[in-house]
């Protein structure tokens, strides 16, 4: 009698197991498709083909405004809140984002330096790449919030999906716009900001790689995303705002900072 009753037990654990591999196998399929709707968003800027060059030289200027807004509200009500709710101690993810600052700095002396050797030039194709390595980062940790979701169960997956949508829509028009004003063309802007948001199918394998064992790994990144978002919003692109000369451009110009930041705090307040 206690033979059978092991045995029943043993049963039940494996089909326990099969039930968890199951789920898990099923999460990553609705995650991997998730994902793949929200790389596609990576290719909004593909409008912009429809534009002549003189308009979007002209238009540049507000896209990298948008962009300021949109990468200041992305840090401080989407990242920073995450990273400090998420840590077991709240000054260790503040020195988190104070460490992202200071790798973004040293990544952009590196690309300088590459880019550029002589002291006097004023090309910005740094910015490109830095923004690159600061949307890739992003676009991986959304990649394993999709993927924590789905494991869920649909029910949260999808409106989450729905949520980075509606984040990733402002987000990636203004990354486009940072590259073709750091000097890329318009279609390899396309190319390159497409193959930055394929790292989110990167972060839902990660995700499921590493199963339950990531999340303090994904707190580190959401810290470094955001001090990396500042960084680039405050060095790089505000300063570029500065040396627009003509005052309606400039109102405009900030404007358009104020209206993203409103943008990304109604994201956070009504979908969370």
């Amino acid at each position: 009698m206690s033979s059978n009753l092991r045995f029943f037990d043993f049963f039940i654990k494996i089909k326990g197991y099969k039930i968890i591999f199951i789920n898990k196998m099923t999460g990553l399929l609705y995650s991997l498709i998730g994902v793949s709707i929200v790389s596609l968003i990576s290719l909004v800027g593909i409008v912009s083909l429809l534009v002549r060059d003189k308009i979007l030289q002209q238009l540049l200027i507000f896209l990298v405004a948008f962009a300021a807004g949109s990468l200041i509200g992305g840090a401080f009500f989407h990242l920073l809140p995450e990273a400090v709710e998420a840590a077991s101690d709240t000054n260790a993810a503040f020195v988190l984002v104070v460490a992202g600052f200071l790798l973004f700095f040293i990544l952009e002396r590196v690309l300088r330096w590459h880019h550029c050797h002589d002291s006097e030039c004023e090309t910005h194709q740094h910015l490109g790449w830095l923004n690159l390595f600061g949307d890739g980062l992003h676009n991986l940790l959304d990649g394993m919030i999709i993927f924590s979701a789905f494991a869920v169960g649909p029910a949260l997956g999808w409106p989450i999906v729905v949520s980075i949508i509606l984040h990733e829509i402002p987000q990636e028009l203004s990354d486009f716009g940072v590259l073709v004003y750091s000097g890329f063309s318009r279609v390899r802007a396309l190319i390159y900001n497409l193959l930055s948001g394929l790292l989110s199918v990167a972060g839902v394998l990660l995700a499921w790689l590493l199963a339950g064992s990531y999340q303090n790994f994904n707190q580190f990144l959401v810290a470094l995303a955001a001090g990396g978002f500042i960084y680039i919003a405050a060095s790089d692109l505000i300063p570029e705002l500065h040396k627009e000369r003509k005052l309606t451009n400039s109102l405009w110009s900030f404007g358009l900072v104020v209206a993203a930041l409103v943008f990304m705090w109604a994201i956070k307040a009504f979908f969370g």
